[in-house]
């Protein structure tokens, strides 16, 4: 297990000489046990095969910049809401000169020049693309083509890789080697319901009384549709801004497509005043916007519908990321890809404005990514919080793991070596710089089954969330689950929504979902409403949410009780009083965080 900090290292200087290189002894910078379980080495990768190399430098300003992100964040600080600029957030996350120089006279020591190197809006990502000859003897290593058991897919990786030691310290790290991480989405279609009909409305008397007092329809504990959520979250007098310069981001990854024609279908089922209406599409690294049905994603088009149909008329983004595509040994594709954050960052990161809210219903366990990477890609998220964005996440859908409560089944197993069994914590939804939303079910809501939660083995329990989680870890009997997760760590989710029997249209047919993956573009939905309001009156959006939500916007949440979220042979944890790692604080009010949110500067 492994704790750090983001807080980097100092930086020390150091000049060589291209010729020193060859000289330089090589040190061994990232290396696993083994491939995870479920991979294994099927032959070695061929020489010619091309590989994008994305090389970290270092980050010496950091800790400048997480300072300026917790001061903007606190409400109680005299300048929260003062968002950096884009200049400003590259500046700090710029490397050292020198580091520059000598990555540079490495790179062209083997036969890279300037015009062969893509380089990040701050510097401080270098990607190159060359052939796995070439990666191995820079890296002095070897690598193969591993392939999945269960999925068959093969990806070109390592299990170490080295660097000339006077380069440690000007490179973070280097992907793809090591990392066999495979971002998964966090949803499943429960069942077709084969014909596109409009809800049925329940009858008049069919009501139950929802957490703010109001009625919601009874019909919306079978059938969750955008009505059911304004009205469960307590928001159906609300009317959003389309020209207050508001704007809500969706991504897109693993060649999920959003269907327009799918989409036109939900509005006019579930809001037809939005009919007719569309959103911006952004291609990201190659990212395609495939619009024939069979190409239609159900995760892009829960997203979208619920995303864009919730917030109408704010101007959406659908970001479509291309990359990591399934690599096939037998059919040898031209050049094997990191995950795709990194690239979605790189490009966002790049742009002067961006959406004051993003979702996302991506992720997968966090020891499947390096400690590295997921450091680097987390401080990415840091630096969107600095400059205003709300950045969520979907918890995960496994609940503390793998979602099995049998122990004789479960699949939750270290990959240090060690092999021991302990949950297994989601990745971004463990970073401490991003809000990670949980699942709930039915009205009552309870924690649905499924919740990704628990504790980070990669990032510290942040000082925003130390009082709450202090108090639920007091809760728990000594001893529970102890050795299964650790209690240090940054915990989460922060909050929930409804995540089951999501109506959407899919292939131009009506269907139920169920994942987190409904539960993040809901209540992210509802944060974009609230920028929506302080917008209107003047004032700047929420950004980083999580010290607002921890100091005081708990108290406009609706507190989630009952319920757990079984995995790793074990129930999980409880749903109880107050934050708890199954739900977090719970889910939105919005009258309430809407007045609240008012009342700050």
């Amino acid at each position: 297990m492994r704790l750090i900090s983001l807080f980097g290292l100092p930086f020390v200087a150091a000049l060589v000489s291209a010729a020193s290189f060859k000289d330089c002894q090589h040190k061994v910078k990232e290396s696993i046990h083994g491939p995870p379980r479920g991979w294994y080495k099927h032959a070695p990768a061929p020489k010619q095969h091309m590989l994008e190399l994305k090389i970290a430098l270092p980050q010496p300003k950091f800790p400048e910049l997480e300072q300026h992100l917790w001061e903007v964040s606190e409400p109680s600080h005299a300048r929260y809401g003062a968002h950096l600029s884009k200049e400003e957030t590259d500046a700090l996350m710029a490397p050292h000169p020198e580091t520059l120089d000598i990555v540079d006279e490495w790179l062209a020591s083997h036969g890279l020049a300037e015009e062969d190197l893509i380089r990040s809006s701050a510097n401080d990502w270098v990607t190159i693309r060359v052939p796995v000859g070439l990666a191995e003897e820079m890296l002095n290593t070897t690598y193969h083509v591993y392939k999945n058991g269960k999925t068959g897919e093969g990806i070109v990786r390592t299990t170490s890789y080295s660097l000339p030691e006077i380069l440690h310290e000007h490179v973070d790290l280097i992907q793809p080697t090591t990392m066999f991480a495979r971002f998964k989405t966090f949803k499943s279609t429960l069942h077709w319901t084969n014909q596109a009909q409009a809800p049925v409305p329940s009858s008049s008397n069919g009501t139950i009384t929802g957490p703010a007092g109001n009625q919601v329809d009874a019909s919306c504990n079978q059938t969750v549709t955008i009505s059911c959520l304004k009205q469960l979250y307590n928001a159906v007098d609300y009317n959003t801004s389309a020209t207050n310069g508001n704007e809500l981001g969706l991504t897109g990854y693993l060649e999920q497509y959003a269907n327009n024609m799918d989409l036109q279908q939900f509005y006019q089922l579930e809001n037809p005043s939005a009919y007719g209406s569309n959103y911006t599409f952004v291609s990201v690294n190659g990212g395609l916007n495939n619009q024939s049905y069979a190409a239609a994603g159900i995760e892009a088009n829960l997203d979208t519908q619920f995303g864009f149909g919730l917030t109408y008329p704010t101007p959406g983004t659908f970001y479509s990321t291309g990359g990591e595509p399934p690599f096939r040994p037998d059919m040898l594709s031209p050049t094997d890809t990191n995950e795709p954050y990194s690239y979605w960052l790189d490009y966002v990161l790049a742009q002067d404005t961006l959406p004051q809210a993003i979702s996302t219903s991506y992720g997968d366990d966090e020891q499947t990514v390096p400690y590295t990477y997921a450091t680097r890609v987390c401080a990415g998220m840091a630096v969107l919080g600095a400059r205003g964005v709300s950045v969520l996440f979907s918890s995960g859908d496994g609940g503390v793991g793998d979602g099995d409560a049998n122990p004789a089944t479960q699949q939750c197993y270290s990959n240090d070596g060690r092999n021991v069994t302990e949950f297994l914590p989601a990745f971004p939804a463990s970073c401490p710089y991003v809000t990670a939303v949980g699942g709930t079910v039915n009205i009552p809501e309870t924690a649905v089954f499924f919740s990704g939660g628990g504790f980070s083995n990669y990032f510290l329990r942040p000082s925003y969330q130390d009082t709450a989680v202090s108090e639920y870890l007091a809760t728990l009997a000594p001893g529970t689950y102890e050795g299964l997760y650790n209690p240090y760590g940054r915990a989460y989710p922060d909050v929930a929504a409804q995540g089951y029997n999501f109506l959407v249209v899919y292939q131009g047919n009506t269907t139920y979902v169920a994942g987190t993956s409904c539960s993040s573009p809901t209540f992210t939905s509802f944060v974009s409403m609230l920028n929506d309001a302080r917008i209107s009156s003047g004032k700047t959006p929420l950004g980083f949410l999580n010290p607002f939500l921890y100091s005081s916007g708990y108290t406009a949440l609706n507190d989630i009780t009952m319920g757990n979220n079984p995995g790793c042979g074990t129930e999980g944890f409880n749903a109880t009083i107050g934050w708890d790692p199954v739900t977090g604080f719970g889910s939105p009010n919005f009258e309430k965080l809407k007045a609240m949110v008012l009342s700050m500067p």
